[in-house]
């Protein structure tokens, strides 16, 4: 019965929230996320990497429940490895949006993420990996980016940091394309009405459970859309000051257990 719990679901994003340095997992992260278990709580990982860049995360957790990934785009069942939901982003509009940027800014390093539980992460010229132990195939020309169906456009920009290229590209195509900011060096391109509340919205649903049973938990803009649709939003530490701003509370950084610390103030 989930009916006397404090959150019959917790969403949890991955990077600078979940996972410590090296993409682990603390012991007492892990024996926290239990307990809730135990009591009877759900756990869903809601994440922008897509489905390829985290199953190796899912398995040092023995994790098999559903996992939102692709930033949203992707609804993914860890015990049988199927995606249940994916949403592929439009090759055409993603090259207009990235040509009207330009015309805005001057040049722009990209990246793409693939479609499919098996797609690979295409970077092109200039292109930066923020997480350099990730798996990556780089590209000549950025017209081989677009080689296969894509979930997602990554941006990099020479001279500007990722605030003010997040913020000149909602500008030039919010209209066109959801923009948002996931991580250091991490400025993306999502279709239209696709984000973390979206794909945990549809999560939570095959689930059963409402918005108003959620606790979410979160360190970066990416994750605004999901504290929007929870009950109750916790940022961490180390959060972006645009996701404090939102936040209903904020614990201690991901490297000083933050999710544990609320968890067992909640499940003890």
């Amino acid at each position: 019965m989930t009916s006397a719990l404090p959150y019959a679901l917790i969403a949890t994003d991955l990077d600078g929230t979940l996972l410590r340095a090296g993409d682990t997992v603390s012991a007492r992260s892990c024996a926290a996320l239990a307990t809730a278990r135990a009591a009877g709580a759900r756990h869903i990982v809601v994440t922008g990497r897509p489905v390829p860049q985290i199953r190796h995360v899912l398995d040092d957790l023995g994790y098999t429940g559903l996992a939102v990934c692709g930033q949203g785009a992707q609804v993914y069942d860890a015990a049988r490895g199927l995606l249940l939901h994916s949403v592929a982003m439009d090759r055409g509009l993603a090259e207009v949006a990235l040509g009207k940027i330009e015309a805005e800014i001057g040049e722009v390093y990209v990246a793409v993420n693939q479609e499919g539980v098996d797609a690979e992460m295409l970077i092109g010229p200039g292109y930066r990996m923020p997480h350099p132990h990730l798996p990556t195939v780089r590209v000549r020309r950025r017209g081989e980016l677009w080689s296969a169906p894509i979930n997602k456009v990554l941006l990099q920009h020479p001279l500007l940091d990722d605030d003010e290229l997040t913020r000149v590209a909602r500008s030039v195509v919010g209209d066109l394309v959801n923009v948002t900011m996931a991580g250091e060096h991490t400025v993306e391109l999502q279709p239209p009405g696709v984000d973390k509340a979206s794909g945990l919205e549809r999560a939570a649903s095959v689930l059963g459970l409402p918005a108003a049973s959620t606790i979410a938990f979160g360190d970066m803009p990416n994750d605004v859309p999901m504290f929007a649709w929870a009950a109750h939003g916790v940022a961490m530490a180390n959060a972006h000051r645009e996701l404090v701003a939102v936040a209903d509370e904020v614990t201690l950084s991901n490297e000083a257990d933050g999710i544990a610390v609320v968890l067992e103030r909640l499940f003890a």
